[in-house]
């Protein structure tokens, strides 16, 4: 909002002042992202910039580590790169398999947070629904509480039960991050529906429809926004989650954050900037689908953005 012009003079300071803060505070949070995307193109295997680099010279700067991410001792690097080499790197490469193993336990955990999250939704925006604010209070815990706990609880859980042995992959790691996605899935939908009129799905019962058809020609499209906008803040929370990978993920379920751990605590390498820089990357694109989606859930309510 513009500074009104019979703005008194401590109005215009604080007006200024606020500014500033909010800039400073900006800068604070996005100073990281600010010096690893350029730290993460440096020639030298350092982690702070070089001379080359402050003055801007093009041979301080260089591809290399976004290169070793596609290296393994199984990858020969001394031939060309045709079909047969891209092969290798899909099946053998150590950070292109954590990538697969990412999108797969992220991809599935996803499925399920999202599903049983909007059933979940569905039920405590009934205004009938007894006990409301405890079962709410319970489903959103897992946000709640720290992750060290629900880890070690689904870790002793699935010791006793012996998730391992039932013979089906990434099980456990999927279920884990199905249960902290679920939080976000719940508040993102049920904000959806705190705008939702239920004289619409009143009136498609009375017009002949069973409950399935109003959930998906009634419900469903008006809701659409708030279920992939908490699918992909679960996707988002399966992505970048380590410490269940650590406690009841299997050697060989090795996701990019824990491969990511692996690199600082064996050999820190400055391929792990260059990871960092792309799911800076990623993120901030699936931010900008979740604020288009905001945008057009408002203008499916009416509601004008400011």
């Amino acid at each position: 909002m513009a500074l009104p012009i019979y703005a008194s003079p401590l109005e215009r300071v604080w007006y200024y002042t606020f500014r500033v803060i909010c800039a400073l505070i900006f800068l604070f949070l996005i100073a990281p992202i600010i010096i690893v995307i350029p730290l993460s193109f440096n020639a030298e295997p350092y982690f702070t910039f070089t001379q080359k680099m402050l003055s801007l010279d093009p041979s301080g700067y260089s591809l290399r580590w976004y290169d070793l991410l596609l290296t393994h001792p199984n990858v020969p690097t001394d031939v060309p790169r045709d079909s047969s080499w891209w092969g290798t790197v899909w099946r053998e490469a150590a950070w292109v398999n954590a990538a697969k193993n990412s999108v797969i336990i992220g991809f599935f955990a996803t499925i399920i947070a999202t599903s049983l999250g909007t059933l979940a939704a569905l039920g405590l925006s009934r205004p009938e629904m007894p006990y409301r604010r405890a079962i709410m209070a319970i489903l959103i815990s897992p946000m709640i509480v720290p992750v060290i706990i629900v880890t070690l609880g689904l870790f002793f859980f699935y010791s006793a039960i012996e998730v391992n042995k039932w013979g089906v992959p990434y099980l456990g790691v999927i279920l884990a991050h199905a249960t902290l996605g679920i939080p976000f899935v719940i508040i993102t939908v049920t904000a959806t529906l705190s705008g939702f009129d239920h004289s619409l799905t009143r009136a498609g019962a009375s017009l002949g429809a069973s409950p399935g058809r109003v959930f998906f020609k009634v419900i469903m499209p008006l809701i659409t926004p708030g279920m992939v906008s908490g699918a992909l803040f679960a996707f988002v929370t399966s992505f970048d989650e380590v410490v269940v990978v650590l406690f009841v993920g299997a050697p060989d379920e090795q996701t990019i954050p824990r491969q990511m751990w692996n690199g600082i605590r064996e050999a820190i390498s400055p391929a792990i900037l260059s990871v960092a820089t792309l799911l800076v990357i990623v993120s901030i694109g699936l931010l900008a689908t979740v604020e288009m989606l905001r945008r057009r859930s408002e203008r499916l309510r009416g509601v004008t953005p400011a």
